[in-house]
């Protein structure tokens, strides 16, 4: 079994040293994203942590179902943020994205606080999906 690699112009388009997602069989494993918008390449949502997060979300969502998935697929997340402070408002604007979608089971997460590779982002965040 080979990996096949996703792609899609609904998520912002990856550095050239990676891919925005993987998938291996009923595996799907999305790249950390970032608060970019697709269309423009612009970081958005400035100093909003939920607002970033809810982007990063839907960035994810898009890579997932390009890959065959959907974040109700989601197994296991892992959140990136730049200040201890964000967590409370990242955590909101998260379980508001997944009850969007339907979801009540939430997939296993990890949440670091840490620097990230450009200024504007407060978070970035990757997932892995097992498609049933």
């Amino acid at each position: 079994m080979s990996n096949q690699v996703i792609y899609t112009d609904a998520a912002p388009q990856p550095a050239p040293v990676l891919s925005q997602g993987v998938r291996r069989g009923p595996w799907v494993q999305v790249s950390g994203q970032g608060p970019v918008d697709p269309a423009t390449g612009d970081f958005v949502e400035l100093g909003d942590v939920a607002g970033q997060t809810r982007a990063v979300l839907e960035n994810i969502r898009t890579i997932l179902e390009a890959g065959g998935a959907s974040v109700g697929d989601l197994f296991m997340v892992r959140v990136y943020l730049t200040a201890r402070d964000d967590f409370e408002e990242m955590n909101r604007a998260y379980g508001e994205f997944f009850a969007a979608y339907g979801v009540t089971d939430f997939p296993a997460r990890t949440t670091v606080f840490t620097g990230l590779p450009h200024e504007p982002m407060l978070v970035e965040i990757d997932g892995l999906a097992l498609i049933d």
